[in-house]
C-alpha cells in the first residue's frame, strides 16, 4: 500500500511538472498577447461556422419537406457562402496571428537561451559539448513552439469547434447527445497512457539529437585530421549509430501515434453508430422533425473530424514538454557568480596568490595546492614547467574564469571576489595558446567587443605594433577582409598576431600571454617579441612559455609542477640553483643544438 501511495504522489509531480512547464511556456506568449487573441477570434469565429453549417442543413431539409423551396432558393445559396466567407476571415486571422506569435516565441526563447549561454561560468562549457548546445537552441526550441502554436491552434480551432457542435446537439436532442459522455473516459485513458509514452520517447529524441549534432560538429571541426589519419570509416559508423538512435526513437514515436489515433477514432466511431441506431429508433426520432434529424446526424458527422485533430495533438505537446524541460533547466543555469561591489576603473597590477588551492569541478586531484606568489605591479612573470604542470589554471584564475577554492587570490591588496566581473575583466587583456577569432572581418576580430568603438587608425597601430599590418595590406579588403570561421582563412601565424594586435589595443594594465608566439615563425616571432617587450613595459605580465629563449629577461620565473611552485626567482638565480629550470633549460638548448 505504502509502494502504491508513493507511485501515485510520483504520478501527481509529473503531472503538476508538465503542466507547470506548459504554463511557465505559455508565458513566452505574453509579449504577443494581442496577435494571440486577435488568433482566438479567429479560431471563434471559424468555429461558430460549424454548427452554423449544421443548421443550415437542417433550414434546407425542412424547406424542401415544406415544399418552400422557392422561398429559400436566393437565400440558401447567400447563406452558404456566407457561412464560408466568415470561415475564411477566422481561418486567416488564427493562422496568421498564430504564426506571428509563434516567431516572436522562436526569437524569444532563442535570445533568452543565448543571453543565459554567455553568462554561464567557463567549467559548463568544459563539460557540455558545443554540439548539444546547438541542438538545444535549434532542435529542441522548434519542437517547444510547435506545442505552443501548432497545437494551441488545434486545441481552440477544434476544440471550440466541438463545443460549438455538442452544444448544437444538445439543443436538438439532449437525451441522444449524453452519450457522448460516457466515452470521454475511455478516451482520456488512451490519451493518457500515450502522453508519457510521448514524453519518454521526445527525451530520447533530444538526446539522440544532440549527439547526431555532436559528431556532425567534430567532424566539421576535424575533417583534416579525419582525411589524414583515414577516421572516414570510423567517424561514418559514429555518424550512423547515433543517426540509428535517432530513427528508432522516431519510429517508435510514430508507431505510437498510429496506433493512438485509429484507437480513438474507433471510439469515437462506435459512439456514433451508437447515436445513429439509437437516432433511428422511432419512438426517439417521433419527436423530431426531418431536419432536426438529419441536422443532428450532420453535427454528429462533424464532430469526428475535430476529435481526431485533439487527440493527435497530444504527441505534439509532449514533445514541447519535453522540450521545455530541457530548455527551462538550461534557463534555470546558475550564471557566473559576481558578488562582487567594487569597481575599478584602472588597476595598477599588483598581484598575489596565498595559499591558493584549486580543483576543476568532477576532478579528484587538485590542480593546484598551496602556491603562494607574489608579482608587482610592472612587472613580469614567467610561468614554466611541463605540460599539465597547472601553468594555465594559474592564469585562468586571474580573469575568474574559475573561483578559487581554498586560498586567496588578490589585485591591488582586494580580493578579486570583491571587484565586479566587468571591472575585473576590463583591466585584462589574453592572448590564447588556441586563438579565437570570430567570423567577421579582420578589423571586427581586432577592435572586438569593448573595443568596437576604436578608431580605424588605432586599430592600424595596433596591427603595425603586432607586425601585422604588412600581410594586412597584401590583402585585397585589408581590414575589411573577411577571416572565416575562427580564423579559417588566415595562417596561425597571422591569426596569433591578430590575438596579438587585439590584447594590444585594449591597453590593459594586467596582461596574460599563453604561448603568444608559439605559432610564429622565427622572424615573426623577434618582430612579435620586440613588440610585446614594448607593450609589457609599465604592465603587470604573466606569460606561459614553452620555449624558454623568450621569458629569460622575466622579472620573475615560476616553475610549475604538479601544481605546485617548486622554483621560483630570475633565470640566473634558478640557473644557479641547478634544479628543475636548470634542467628544462639545459634540455630544451640541447635538443636545439642537436
Amino acid at each position: 500500500m505504502q509502494d502504491e501511495a508513493t507511485l501515485n504522489v510520483k504520478k501527481q509531480q509529473e503531472t503538476v511538472t508538465g503542466m507547470s512547464l506548459y504554463f511557465r511556456l505559455l508565458g513566452y506568449v505574453k509579449p504577443s498577447l494581442g496577435y494571440f487573441i486577435l488568433s482566438v477570434f479567429g479560431y471563434i469565429l471559424y468555429s461558430s461556422m460549424q454548427p452554423a453549417l449544421a443548421a443550415l442543413l437542417k433550414h434546407i431539409v425542412d424547406v424542401v419537406s415544406n415544399d418552400k423551396v422557392v422561398e429559400g432558393r436566393s437565400l440558401i445559396p447567400l447563406a452558404i457562402l456566407g457561412v464560408f466567407f466568415i470561415r475564411g476571415i477566422g481561418t486567416f486571422l488564427g493562422s496568421y496571428c498564430m504564426a506571428k506569435v509563434a516567431n516572436n516565441v522562436v526569437f524569444d526563447l532563442r535570445t533568452s537561451m543565448f543571453n543565459k549561454m554567455v553568462t554561464l561560468p567557463s567549467s559548463y562549457f568544459n563539460s557540455m559539448p558545443s554540439g548539444r548546445l546547438l541542438a538545444k537552441l535549434t532542435y529542441d526550441t522548434e519542437q517547444v513552439v510547435d506545442s505552443v502554436t501548432q497545437a494551441v491552434q488545434v486545441i481552440l480551432r477544434e476544440g471550440l469547434s466541438v463545443i460549438g457542435l455538442l452544444g448544437y446537439m444538445l439543443f436538438i436532442n439532449w437525451r441522444l447527445s449524453l452519450l457522448f459522455l460516457f466515452v470521454i473516459p475511455f478516451i482520456g485513458l488512451v490519451v493518457r497512457y500515450a502522453s508519457k509514452r510521448f514524453r519518454k520517447l521526445s527525451l530520447k529524441i533530444q538526446n539522440a539529437m544532440g549527439s547526431v549534432t555532436d559528431v556532425a560538429s567534430e567532424a566539421i571541426k576535424g575533417h583534416e585530421v579525419i582525411k589524414i589519419f583515414g577516421g572516414n570509416e570510423y567517424e561514418t559508423k559514429r555518424f550512423h549509430k547515433t543517426a540509428q538512435e535517432n530513427r528508432h526513437s522516431q519510429l517508435k514515436m510514430e508507431l505510437t501515434k498510429a496506433l493512438n489515433v485509429p484507437i480513438i477514432q474507433f471510439i469515437i466511431a462506435l459512439s456514433l453508430a451508437l447515436l445513429i441506431w439509437l437516432a433511428l429508433d422511432p419512438a426517439i426520432s417521433a419527436s423530431m422533425s426531418a431536419g432536426d434529424f438529419v441536422a443532428f446526424i450532420g453535427a454528429a458527422g462533424m464532430l469526428s473530424k475535430p476529435m481526431r485533430q485533439l487527440t493527435s495533438v497530444n504527441s505534439i505537446l509532449q514533445k514541447g514538454i519535453a522540450a521545455a524541460q530541457s530548455i527551462f533547466a538550461f534557463l534555470d543555469l546558475d550564471s557566473e557568480k559576481d558578488t562582487g561591489s567594487k569597481t575599478a576603473d584602472r588597476l595598477k597590477g599588483d598581484i598575489s596568490w596565498k595559499g591558493l588551492t584549486f580543483r576543476y569541478p568532477k576532478m579528484e586531484k587538485n590542480a593546484l595546492s598551496d602556491v603562494t606568489l607574489t608579482l608587482p605591479a610592472g612587472k613580469k612573470l614567467a610561468l614554466v614547467g611541463r605540460s599539465g604542470s597547472g601553468k594555465s589554471t594559474l592564469a585562468n584564475l586571474i580573469p575568474r574564469f574559475y573561483d578559487v577554492d581554498d586560498g586567496c587570490l588578490f589585485i591591488d591588496n582586494e580580493n578579486i571576489n570583491d571587484y565586479t566581473l566587468r571591472d575585473l575583466r576590463k583591466n585584462i587583456a589574453l592572448v590564447n595558446q588556441q586563438v579565437v577569432l570570430f567570423n567577421g572581418t579582420i578589423q571586427d576580430n581586432i577592435a572586438y567587443g569593448g573595443l568596437r568603438d576604436v578608431s580605424r587608425e588605432e586599430v592600424v597601430e595596433a596591427a603595425k605594433a603586432a607586425n601585422a599590418w604588412d600581410f594586412i595590406q597584401e590583402l585585397e579588403l585589408g581590414l575589411d577582409t573577411l577571416v572565416g570561421e575562427n580564423g579559417v582563412l588566415l595562417s596561425g601565424g597571422q591569426r596569433q598576431r591578430l590575438a596579438i594586435a587585439r590584447a594590444i589595443l585594449k591597453n590593459s594594465p594586467i596582461l596574460i600571454l599563453d604561448e603568444a608566439t608559439s605559432a610564429l615563425d622565427t622572424e615573426s616571432e623577434r618582430a612579435i617579441q620586440q613588440a610585446l617587450d614594448k607593450l609589457m613595459e609599465n604592465r603587470t605580465t604573466i606569460a606561459i612559455a614553452h620555449r624558454l629563449s623568450t621569458i629569460e629577461n622575466a622579472d620573475i620565473i615560476a616553475v610549475v609542477d604538479h601544481g605546485e611552485i617548486v622554483e621560483q626567482g630570475s633565470h640566473r638565480e634558478l640557473l644557479a640553483l641547478n634544479g628543475a629550470y636548470a634542467k628544462l633549460h639545459n634540455q630544451q638548448f640541447s635538443d636545439v643544438a642537436e
